[in-house]
């Protein structure tokens, strides 16, 4: 039996003034790198929670070897363990496939939430392949977190070019919530190298081990 759609079963509440933390993906397995970018994410952006937004299907990944999505649910909220980090199927109620038609509807439901999108190095890296990848800055201020071997090539990111002039100090990083967009931060952090794709080859199919 399929367990029911989180939204169904915890409302979700922001607020006023609060800030949250949103990391969108598929969740295919959620993993310690999530955890460990969620925990750098309390540290330096003073969130008050953090939303793991997992996505019905990543329009930029095969759906062959994606496991089903209260399957991933059910694993982001093992790997989770935090009483902060909210694991959420949100996009699935909104109808939105993309994130630049998520974060507007996000901030449309909870108008007096102070978001904060949240990325990995590898992630800026390819987000020109993004729908409307633009929109995501000029929406939220932008959160990105250093990943292994992703880093130098993410300097020289379009988005990095494209935003020059909105990157914000790390030293001012934790008033990013409250910044008008676009606003964004590049956070070299300690690196966790670990990756979903990684997992999934060494339990040779099984995502669940």
């Amino acid at each position: 039996m399929s367990a029911r759609p989180l939204h169904l079963r915890q409302r979700l509440v922001v607020p006023r003034g609060q800030r949250v933390g949103l990391m969108g993906g598929s969740f295919n397995p959620a993993h310690e790198g999530h955890l460990h970018i969620s925990r750098m994410a309390f540290s330096h952006l003073r969130l008050d929670r953090i939303w793991w937004l997992v996505s019905p299907q990543n329009p930029l990944k095969s759906s062959q070897d994606m496991a089903p999505l209260c399957d991933r649910m059910e694993k982001a909220r093992d790997v989770a363990r935090h009483r902060h980090i909210v694991v959420t199927d949100i996009e699935q109620y909104l109808g939105t496939q993309y994130t630049a038609d998520t974060l507007p509807a996000l901030k449309k439901r909870f108008p007096g939430g102070k978001f904060v999108w949240l990325m990995g190095a590898d992630n800026l890296v390819q987000i020109d392949q993004w729908y409307n990848w633009a929109t995501i800055f000029l929406t939220l201020p932008v959160a990105i977190f250093a990943r292994p071997t992703y880093s130098l090539n993410a300097e020289n990111a379009k988005a990095v070019r494209r935003f020059s002039r909105s990157r914000v100090d790390r030293t001012n990083a934790k008033r990013l919530a409250d910044m008008k967009p676009p606003a964004w931060v590049f956070l070299k952090t300690p690196l966790n190298s670990i990756s979903a794709t990684e997992i999934r080859a060494r339990s040779k199919g099984d995502w669940t081990n």
